[in-house]
């Protein structure tokens, strides 16, 4: 691996033109006098948090292969900086860039917990699991100092609602006082993404994440104390992280977790020009390779929109990942089940208390 010219602790390596700004340097232009303001040099290579104040945080997730029918996200941008993530386009809706931008200029709802609070106490609401980061990751290094997660979990809590967490961070144990309680009435469900066992992987795929052992021992402790953990092999990028999927699995049952799940990487809009950037800039040995073999899983190209075919891919080594994890499935989870969370409850906690009949 060449580490040359590489930003350290960052992802994307550059940032991206925004394809909604016609003349990006006009916003350009006002970032860096935004910067100036607060005092912060414009290219330091600091996180900036901006506060927004949406009008609602519950969102219907229209697409069928998701797996998740409403999600919530406490932040916009994340400073993981996970190369390949999908949401890095969603940045452009804010003006920002999908590569360093994403990375650097996180969007911070303080303002959640209230109106989370609003949405279950609605009476047209009809309980279904909400996935906290369906989007970005809600334990992010900015909730270490907002707190929002855990005021949300705490409205979860106070009205009897089913939540499913998505993170690769292990600042979720703060939060095992909540989590514990939820668990006890089947409201709680997380999934922890592990993509390699490998550090020098880690490091420069993830680099704001937490470790791999920090990971591992999260699966653990969250399964000793009843939350049920499914830990999520994805992406599978091909000569990268396609030859762990066994070892990960095993990984994965050895530290409690009742199920697995896969997707392909999907270089989606400007990710493929990050994702190329940065496999040039950091394994220039292996990036026509990993390339050519990503875009055989796509029919060609970097990228499928198709539902159903985009998230698991085509062709032979889509088909031999996909055989590995039916394979892994089989062997390390043949017996467990991971629990369908508890929609009963919500009803009788609309108001913050159990109603008297």
């Amino acid at each position: 691996m060449s580490y040359k010219s590489v930003i350290k602790g960052r992802g994307a390596q550059r940032n991206v033109h925004n394809r909604f700004f016609e003349h990006s340097h006009e916003t350009r232009d006002d970032f860096l006098e935004y910067c100036q303001k607060e005092g912060e040099i414009a290219d330091n290579n600091k996180t900036l948090y901006l506060e927004t104040f949406p009008k609602t945080i519950v969102n219907k997730v229209e697409s069928p292969d998701v797996g998740m029918m409403y999600s919530m996200n406490a932040y916009q941008g994340c400073e993981h900086g996970c190369i390949y993530c999908y949401a890095r386009n969603t940045h452009e809706y804010w003006g920002y860039g999908a590569g360093l931008d994403f990375e650097r200029r996180i969007l911070v709802k303080k303002n959640a917990p209230t109106l989370l609070e609003a949405q279950l106490k609605k009476k047209s609401w009809k309980a279904q699991p909400i996935v906290m980061s369906g989007n970005t990751d809600c334990y992010q290094p900015a909730e270490k100092q907002f707190e929002i997660t855990r005021k949300c979990l705490e409205m979860f809590l106070k009205y009897k609602h089913p939540v499913g967490i998505i993170t690769k961070n292990a600042l979720i144990l703060r939060d095992l006082d909540l989590l514990k309680t939820l668990a006890k009435d089947n409201l709680v469900g997380v999934n922890i993404s592990i993509t390699s066992l490998s550090e020098d992987t880690r490091r420069i795929l993830e680099p704001r994440t937490a470790t791999i052992k920090k990971r591992l021992e999260t699966v653990k402790i969250l399964s000793e104390n009843g939350i049920p953990v499914n830990v999520m092999l994805a992406p599978i990028i091909p000569s990268i992280n396609s030859h762990e999927i066994l070892p990960l699995a095993k990984a994965a049952d050895e530290h409690g977790a009742l199920s697995i799940g896969h997707t392909i990487v999907r270089l989606n809009g400007a990710i493929g020009e990050i994702f190329t950037d940065w496999i040039n800039k950091t394994m220039p040995d292996r990036a026509d390779k990993v390339l050519h073999q990503i875009e055989s899983c796509h029919g060609g190209s970097l990228n499928d929109s198709r539902y159903g075919a985009r998230m698991r891919g085509e062709g032979k080594i889509a088909e031999q990942i996909s055989n590995l994890v039916k394979l892994a499935k089989q062997k390390y989870f043949k017996d467990k089940v991971f629990p369908k969370l508890n929609t009963g409850l919500h009803e009788q906690y609309k108001d913050g208390q159990l109603k008297l009949f």
